[in-house]
Parts: structure tokens; C-alpha cells; sequence
């Protein structure tokens, strides 16, 4: 299951089903379990943790220090989880003690072609992040979220769950859960409600969150007075109540 020109680091730990192609790297600290697929021509550092069954594909450069000024070879770690697709030439970095020490991928992912996840980020489960795209450091990334390709995600911001960023974005402030957004700097333009409708979402819900999109961005309201207004919609859907919670969460504040 291990290729002999691999080059394993004997603290590394390596479940018996892992996979792992000709002339990758596996260094100190790696831990790597079970049904994981590791391709040609891969570096693997630690401390780094990889979940179950995830297929990472030639060139990628998994857990190598942090591209921050402040880091000084502190062991700090990458954690990802089950069942992601990490492709072509992908960097994902550990975190910084100044941050959240861990960098964290979720399960379920898809990172194209040249992504980066920078340091201290946490990536949602069943994200999506298109080729070259680049989140930097400290950012959130909410579950089901879509990044566009070559969209770039200034640092410290958030994205929402479900929410959709179209190609080519740059994200400057925060973008609340269900945003669909574009531009430079991103700009919203409406929920992703064709996203909601293929995950099930009832007809009741999204007619909610359509009333609570006209009042955030369409009634011109102070954002404080809209969220007072959506109070009782988000106490009868917990889908507003996310939305909500959200722009609450909100520390750069949100594309307007």
C-alpha cells in the first residue's frame, strides 16, 4: 500500500488501508487513518492529523508551517477530517499559538486545483472551494459554502453557511449565511436559494428567508432595527435563526 520510493518519517502513524504513492514525503508527526489515498509526489509535515478515507492528489504540500511572520516553529497543527477530495498542487497550513493553534478542515470537502487554506482557518463540512482560490489566515468558512474560483478571502473574515461567492470575488468584510455575492470587493446578490431548494429546504423556509433578505438588504434599514424586525421569523424558522446568528457573529461587518 506504500510505494517504495515513499519517504515515511518513522513517528509518522499510518493506518494499515492508507495508500500512498511514488516519491511522496511523510514527515515527523503525521498521523493519517484509515481508507486515506495519498497520490505521487505529496509532502505531508506535521504535526498534522487526516482523517478517514480522503484522496489527496500529486503536489499538494499538506500541514507545512505557516506562511505568518509571527510563527517560530511552534507545534502547531493541521486537523482534517473524513471523506475530503484535496487536488492538485492545494497547501493547507497549520495554525499559529497567537490564533487558534489549530488549522481546521471539516469532511466532505472538495479543494480544487491551487486552493490555499492558510493558518488558523476553520473550514465547514461539504464545502466547496474552486481552483485558485485563496483563504487566508483566520477565516471561517461555514458548511455547504461555495467559493468560486480565484475568489480571495481577506483575512479574519467569515462566510456563512450555504452561502455562495461567485468567481473571481474578493471577500473584504464578512458574508452572512445563504449570501450568494460577487465583485470586487464582494457585493450581495440575493441567497443562494437554488442551492437551498437541492438540500431539501422547505418551501416555508425559504419563503422565510426571502422575507428576511428584503429586510436586511432591500428596505434600507439600520442593521441593528432589521434584526429586531426578524426576531419572531427567526424564533418560528431555525433557518432566519442562522442568518441571524450570523450577522451577530459578524467582527468585520457584513457585504451591504
Amino acid at each position: 500500500m506504500i510505494h517504495p520510493s515513499a519517504i515515511i518519517d518513522p513517528s509518522a502513524r499510518i493506518a494499515d488501508t492508507v495508500e500512498i504513492g511514488p516519491y511522496s514525503v511523510i514527515g515527523a508527526d503525521v498521523e493519517i487513518q484509515d481508507g486515506t489515498w495519498i497520490g505521487p509526489h505529496v509532502v505531508i509535515n506535521g504535526p498534522t492529523v487526516i482523517g478517514k478515507n480522503n484522496r489527496i492528489f500529486q503536489f499538494a504540500s499538506i500541514g507545512e508551517e505557516c506562511q505568518d511572520l509571527k510563527y517560530n516553529g511552534e507545534p502547531t497543527r493541521l486537523v482534517i477530517g473524513d471523506s475530503n477530495t484535496i487536488r492538485e498542487c492545494v497547501t493547507m497550513q497549520r495554525g499559529t499559538v497567537q490564533g487558534e493553534f489549530d488549522t481546521k478542515v471539516g469532511s466532505h470537502g472538495l479543494f480544487m486545483a491551487y486552493s490555499h487554506v492558510a493558518h488558523d482557518c476553520t473550514i465547514g463540512d461539504h464545502v466547496i472551494v474552486a481552483n485558485s482560490a485563496q483563504i487566508a489566515g483566520h477565516c471561517t468558512i461555514g458548511d455547504h459554502a461555495i467559493l468560486g474560483g480565484n475568489t480571495g478571502v481577506h483575512q479574519f473574515c467569515q462566510i456563512g453557511e450555504h452561502a455562495f461567492i461567485g468567481t473571481g470575488s474578493t471577500i473584504l468584510k464578512d458574508i452572512p449565511a445563504y449570501i450568494m455575492a460577487q465583485g470586487f470587493p464582494a457585493a450581495p446578490h440575493g441567497m443562494n436559494f437554488e442551492g437551498l431548494k437541492r438540500r431539501g429546504f422547505s418551501k416555508e423556509a425559504i419563503r422565510a428567508l426571502r422575507q428576511a433578505y428584503k429586510v436586511v438588504y432591500r428596505e434600507g434599514r439600520i442593521l441593528k432595527d432589521a434584526l429586531v424586525e426578524l426576531e419572531s421569523s427567526a424564533a418560528e424558522f431555525a433557518e432566519v435563526a442562522l442568518f441571524v446568528d450570523s450577522i451577530k457573529k459578524s467582527t468585520r461587518g457584513i457585504a451591504r
